[in-house]
């Protein structure tokens, strides 16, 4: 096993995936498409905890930090209809830690029920102490988790704080790391290599696992992040960050080579949180060829930039592209008015 493998396994983490997530032919799309072997790692069939996805991979490795840490209460934030702050609540009731999630008004779009529905109200069926204000959307980390911090630790609470997708967590990005371990025994199996990963990317370590995986095990493989945050130049940047400070981590020794970050703008839709007629059209697509169901936030967009990217050959015809499914899927109920 390579060193940093083994490294990779020195740090605690906990169970809460079924095992390797996993990987699907997507034969109809590909046909359609007329490019690319199109197949998914299907990240939102992971996990028994309240629908899993990429944030509960992540938290394997955070929550087993925090309860070394002796915590009581994780501490979280996110837009309305996080799928991250569902993760933490969940991620926290199945370790008989408590939950506080900061629910802020990260997208502009209010209709009927959409902060009863979809991923807050399965915080609040877990029992989260489920926050709502009105802050706006960026990445960086947020003043009013301070302020929660506090309060809670004035009540004698052990809090621990967890930043948005944990993405500026120094163990963020772990989970995904592994994911490249994991698909490659997978890939072993099926006799197959993908040699372009598709990710969506806001927050950013999803993406920044990958990207450092794919530098470690040093196979050549094209790592594709499709922004999802309408902010591109600041998703750029942290994901950078964050595969930096993770290969420092595992490799000391290592460094990020200069294109290793490849984040495409076309997709977002022009802001975070609200699909376009693109997003809707990919989602439609996967869902009638596959019942392969994405969402309006994160994979809808995501999906949208694999099937231009196939289509249009910028990703070759002989290529096995993989398109990682991080979920979401919960928050379609919030947004029924857009189909």
């Amino acid at each position: 096993m390579a060193p940093w493998v083994d490294k990779l396994r020195t740090f605690p983490k906990e169970r809460f995936l079924f095992g390797p997530s996993p990987v699907q032919r997507l034969p109809r799309l590909t046909a359609h498409l007329g490019g690319a072997q199109v197949w998914a790692k299907r990240e939102d069939c992971n996990s028994g905890l309240a629908f899993g996805g990429n944030k509960v991979r992540k938290l394997e490795y955070v929550v087993a930090d925090a309860l070394l840490q002796d915590a009581d209460t994780l501490v979280s934030i996110g837009g309305v209809q996080s799928n991250h702050t569902r993760a933490v609540t969940a991620c926290a009731a199945a370790t008989g830690l408590k939950a506080v999630t900061l629910q802020e008004a990260w997208v502009p779009y209010s209709p009927p029920l959409y902060d009863k529905t979809g991923n807050i109200l399965l915080s609040r069926l877990m029992g989260g102490d489920v926050r709502l204000n009105s802050e706006g959307f960026h990445i960086g980390p947020k003043a009013s988790l301070d302020v929660a911090i506090r309060e809670l630790h004035e009540k004698g609470a052990k809090p621990y704080w967890i930043p948005a997708g944990a993405s500026l967590h120094p163990l963020g990005a772990l989970g995904f790391v592994d994911f490249v371990v994991e698909l490659a025994e997978q890939e072993t199996a099926l006799g197959l290599f993908f040699d372009t990963i598709v990710v969506c990317s806001v927050t950013g370590s999803s993406h920044a696992g990958i990207v450092v995986g794919a530098v470690l095990e040093g196979k050549g493989r094209k790592i594709i992040g499709i922004d999802a945050s309408g902010k591109p130049k600041n998703t750029k940047e942290q994901v950078t960050n964050i595969a930096r400070n993770t290969l420092a981590l595992l490799d000391p020794a290592a460094s990020l080579p200069e294109n290793a970050v490849v984040l495409d703008e076309r997709f977002h839709a022009g802001i975070y949180g609200i699909p376009d007629e693109q997003t809707k059209a990919a989602m439609r697509l996967g869902a009638q060829l596959e019942a392969f169901i994405t969402d309006p936030v994160y994979e809808g967009k995501s999906l949208a930039g694999l099937i231009h990217l196939v289509q249009s050959r910028e990703i070759s015809p002989t290529s096995k592209v993989l398109y990682v499914h991080l979920g979401g899927q919960p928050a379609l109920n919030a947004y029924s008015d857009q189909f």
